[in-house]
């Protein structure tokens, strides 16, 4: 069995975000990366189902070489090699295009990333791999079980939950509760420095989508306090400040 786990480069849940170039582009300056907590289970459940020699993990990250650091985590964590495709990843579109070429390059059985990255909160990568590979791309799911040819997945509706099965390859965004994240040991550690790190140069796409302008959120205004006996004047504020009835 072989699994391909995307990972992505995304700035650590502290970071206070501001952007450069006429508010077109984040601003790396000082900020801490880490692996995207959501890719974190993703590749923490691949580990399970390839422990014991079931099988290998390749782990997949389109970004500079500023990402390996990161890259370097996820083969500590239990990855058994990675590949960076050479490119920054400029949006979904570009980013999922990348992963489904270098897919096509490989047999694997599976390919699984985080529900969505914590930067961008987008969720459009992995259904946007499996439409580029023609394969099945399931969203968003809380529990996945394979017994070497199906694979059984479990998700959250509204009112209850679905089970889908699926033969073949497929791809799969892994939420919360697919699988606890791995905290690499310290042999885990050392034995990432000697992992294969694979470069590939990133294949030619249009741009079809241009980022105009970044806005951050409006700073928070005072708190009004009303005492519990005045809700008539409660109601007016939110009637002629707030504007919300």
């Amino acid at each position: 069995m072989k699994i391909l786990v995307c990972i992505s480069n995304v700035p650590d849940t502290t970071t206070k975000i501001t952007f450069t170039n006429d508010n077109t582009q984040f601003n790396t300056a000082g900020v801490t990366f880490i692996v995207n907590p959501y890719d974190e289970i993703a590749l923490s459940r691949a580990i399970e189902l390839c422990a014991d020699g079931k099988g290998t993990v390749t782990v997949v990250n389109v970004g500079e070489s500023s990402t390996e650091p990161t890259i370097r985590k996820a083969l500590a964590i239990g990855a058994d090699d990675a590949v960076r495709i050479d490119a920054a990843p400029r949006d979904a579109y570009f980013t999922a295009f990348q992963i489904a070429e270098y897919a096509k390059t490989g047999e694997f059985d599976m390919i699984l990333t985080g529900r969505e990255s914590i930067d961008y909160n987008g969720a459009q990568v992995a259904a946007m791999v499996g439409e580029f590979l023609n394969i099945p791309s399931i969203s968003i799911i809380k529990k996945l079980d394979y017994d070497g040819t199906t694979a059984t997945l479990e998700r959250e509706i509204e009112g209850g939950k679905e089970v889908v099965t699926v033969t073949g390859k497929f791809v799969a965004s892994c939420a919360e509760g697919v699988a606890v994240p791995t905290i690499p040991t310290m042999r885990g550690i050392m034995s990432a420095r000697s992992k294969p790190l694979a470069v590939v140069a990133a294949q030619p796409i249009e741009e079809v989508i241009k980022v105009v302008q970044f806005e951050t959120p409006p700073a928070r205004g005072t708190v009004k306090l009303i005492p519990a006996e005045e809700a008539a004047s409660l109601i007016s504020l939110l009637h002629t400040e707030a504007k919300v009835i």
